[in-house]
């Protein structure tokens, strides 16, 4: 854990935090003694404390400034919470106390100065069949800047564009917009330009996130066509494992465009209360690309907040209040996911755009709770602006007025979670009022969806080797089209999946679900106040499917499997008046394979996706796919770390090579190919032994200088002579400091 004190401070606040082991020790011990189902691989220790808080709820801090390194044994079965952490630990210098309900410390008996961690060491993941999850520590090892970074490595999400602005994320081939998408708990409704990102996040502010790519559980959210996926922020418990105060200041400088970003972030715990606020701004210019042109519009002018009030009683009952937000404000091309769509020009190269997202949420929880009473209560509101001037002629001096798309969505959700000996059962019922509103200079047009839904998911471990995890939901829906029109519809979404071991070394696993969605609202850009709704639209479902096999042998790991993804009717209306029902089928399917193998100090990884998909039975394209799925193909990426735990030094990169496509390649045009490229990026990080506080790294991005449009970037398929797409930074050069204090 990463702790802000001068040495008086320090030796305050182990006074403070040994009287806290005493008068809480009572309260611990009952979490202490729970019984988890535990599947752990010998591993990296760290890691394997970070398994042993995604199983049991606890959180894992460290006290003092010593290093956790070492391999834990593999830890298997039913076992208390405290056994299955003595195993871990076995074999290492540290000792462990409970200092809570839900918080563990671990202490070592060598006073030796060479790395902290943080208290957020932790994952968000669920053990889901199809789930990816990223750590905190994913998010810090890649010291991402954008969206695309968060996932950097993990083939089966696809982030296409450079401009963090008009980012597109394809989730197995699918595209977010029919994802169910959270941040902190709350739903989110982010569509309203096809030529912007649907949900922009700062990952300075991102604790960690899970995705459930295809098959997703009832509990994610209503409208799960492709899966879901769940962000969570930090708080102050990610830095303070008691009370006190402190913060950091990181500062990071990319010499391609001359872009500085700086994160300033404060904390405080006291007697319950905790406060949180963090706030990032970035500035510079535009960037070049691997020929040494500049990429026009692809300037930095962003800033991103966020704000957490937390009260949490001795009892665990906990309510938090959140407020984030991000605004990108520059000037960008005309269509801001494409440098030029060539033809007649009838418009400017380029424009302002802004966007404008905010979400807050109200959240009550009990940290400590047992049995059959866990409750979880959400209230969440989201707003998202995009403001983009027009004009009558092709030069900025024709300019006209500025258009305006707002999307809003007020929801919430009650549930609870049922312990039983063999699992859990989280039941609840959710609702959503979506808005999606078009604000133009002769009128305005809207479209709303109201939902309810009902739902319940168990998650049981039937014997050592067998889990099962299934669940149903249902919804009821209203939509409000333009001009007055009315519908309704409701439906049953359900989904059953498990994994079973085969052997010690092999296990199997599999999943299928059925999505019932309601009807999608319309781009708030494509509004047309003459749109004639006819019989109304219908309702998009889904269907889901994946299986696949996992062997482990102590620190290696291989895998693969397969995946299927089906959408019926998804609406994607036009401007034209006869275009508000426009929808298609799609479907995304593929498999992937992948390794690791780990070490004391490092590790590396291995992963493979090839990614399918047609729109009505055709093959994909970026311009037919806008907010259903994308031209993806072959990705393959390689991670690797070492750390030289002596030195506080640690290394590494990683590799992200798409291969050649020409599945819509037409040879008569020669338009369709999907080039390839190879991507090399390298890292190198340190924290002075005398200066624990601070954090040193330099990064080299794409080392080989490529020229390319990242996969998931819209027209890379057309070629340059009818789309100029957005390419990706050339050789680039990041310095990055961080001081905690």
């Amino acid at each position: 854990m990463r702790r802000f004190a001068s040495i008086a401070g320090s030796r305050c606040g182990a006074s403070l935090c040994a009287l806290a082991f005493l008068v809480t020790a009572s309260e611990a011990r009952p979490q202490a003694v729970a019984s988890f189902d535990f599947r752990i691989d010998a591993k990296p220790r760290l890691s394997a404390l970070a398994d042993f808080t995604t199983t049991t709820g606890i959180q894992v801090v460290r006290l003092g400034g010593g290093a956790i390194s070492g391999t834990s044994p593999a830890v298997s079965g039913r076992l208390a919470a405290e056994s299955a952490l003595r195993e871990i630990l076995s074999g290492s210098n540290l000792t462990y106390r409970f200092t809570g309900p839900r918080t563990v410390a671990i202490e070592s008996s060598l006073d030796i100065a060479i790395e902290t961690i943080s208290v957020s060491e932790a994952s968000i993941g669920r053990g889901g069949v199809s789930e990816i999850d990223i750590t905190s520590a994913d998010i810090e090892r890649r010291n991402a800047t954008d969206l695309r970074g968060v996932f950097r490595g993990e083939p089966s999400v696809v982030v296409g564009s450079s401009l963090p602005m008009s980012q597109k994320l394809y989730v197995q081939g699918i595209d977010e917009t029919n994802l169910a998408i959270s941040i902190d708990g709350s739903r989110q409704n982010n569509k309203v330009f096809h030529h912007n990102a649907t949900t922009m996040i700062d990952p300075n502010l991102l604790r960690a996130l899970r995705v459930d790519a295809g098959v997703a559980p009832a509990d994610s959210g209503p409208g799960a066509l492709g899966g879901a996926i769940a962000y969570l922020t930090k708080d102050a418990r990610d830095f303070l494992a008691a009370d006190g105060f402190g913060g950091s200041i990181k500062s990071t400088f990319n010499l391609n465009g001359n872009v500085s970003t700086t994160n300033l972030t404060s904390y405080s715990r006291q007697g319950g209360f905790e406060a949180l606020g963090s706030f990032t701004y970035g500035k510079g210019s535009e960037f070049r690309a691997g020929n040494d042109e500049q990429v026009l519009g692809s300037s930095t002018n962003v800033l991103s907040g966020l704000g957490k009030l937390a009260y949490q009683s001795a009892e665990g009952r906990r309510l938090s209040i959140s407020h984030e937000l991000i605004r990108d404000d520059a000037i960008r091309p005309f269509r801001a996911n494409a440098v030029q769509i060539y033809g007649p020009q009838m418009t400017p190269l380029v424009r302002p755009y802004t966007l404008d997202r905010q979400n807050t949420v109200v959240t009550y929880s009990n940290d400590s709770a047992e049995g059959w009473w866990d409750p979880n209560v959400v209230l969440g509101y989201n707003r998202t602006q995009v403001a983009v001037d027009q004009y009558a002629g092709a030069t900025l001096d024709t300019y006209s007025h500025t258009s305006k798309g707002l999307t809003d969505s007020l929801n919430g959700k009650l549930e609870n979670k049922f312990a039983l000996p063999i699992g859990d059962i989280v039941a609840g019922i959710d609702f959503y009022r979506d808005r999606a509103r078009s604000i133009e200079q002769t009128y305005r047009t809207a479209e709303t969806a109201d939902n309810v839904g009902a739902y319940a998911q168990a998650r049981l471990k039937l014997a050592n080797s067998t889990k099962l995890s299934f669940g149903l939901r249902g919804d009821h829906q209203q939509f409000g089209g333009i001009n007055g029109f009315r519908s309704s519809d409701h439906g049953l979404s359900s989904n059953v999946s498990g994994e079973h071991a085969l052997t010690s070394h092999l296990t199997a696993k599999a999943g299928y679900s059925n999505v019932w969605a309601g009807v999608p609202l319309a781009e708030n850009y494509v509004q047309n106040p003459a749109w004639n709704y006819g019989a109304g639209p219908r309702s998009v479902t889904s269907d889901n499917a994946t299986a696949g096999l996992v062997a482990h042998f102590a620190r290696f790991r291989i895998e693969g499997g397969v995946f299927r993804t089906r959408i019926w009717d998804a609406r994607v209306p036009l401007w034209a008046a006869a275009m508000a029902l426009r929808a298609f089928d799609v479907q995304s399917q593929g498999f992937h394979i992948g390794s690791a193998f780990s070490w004391d100090d490092g590790f590396v990884r291995l992963r493979f996706v090839r990614t399918d998909a047609t729109i009505s039975g055709r093959p994909a394209d970026s311009y037919f796919g806008k907010y259903l799925t994308a031209p993806i193909g072959d990705i393959l990426t390689v991670q690797v770390e070492h750390r030289f735990a002596p030195l506080s030094l640690a290394i590494g990169g990683d590799v992200e090579i798409a291969f050649e496509d020409d599945s819509l390649l037409n040879p008569v045009t020669g338009i369709g190919r999907l080039d390839g490229y190879e991507v090399v990026n390298l890292f190198a990080e340190h924290r002075p032994i005398a200066v624990p506080s601070l954090t040193l790294r330099g990064d080299v991005r794409n080392l080989l200088n490529q020229t390319y449009a990242a996969r998931g970037t819209y027209g890379l398929e057309y070629g340059s002579g009818i789309v100029r797409p957005l390419y990706d930074p050339g050789r680039s050069y990041l310095v990055s400091a961080k001081l905690t204090f």
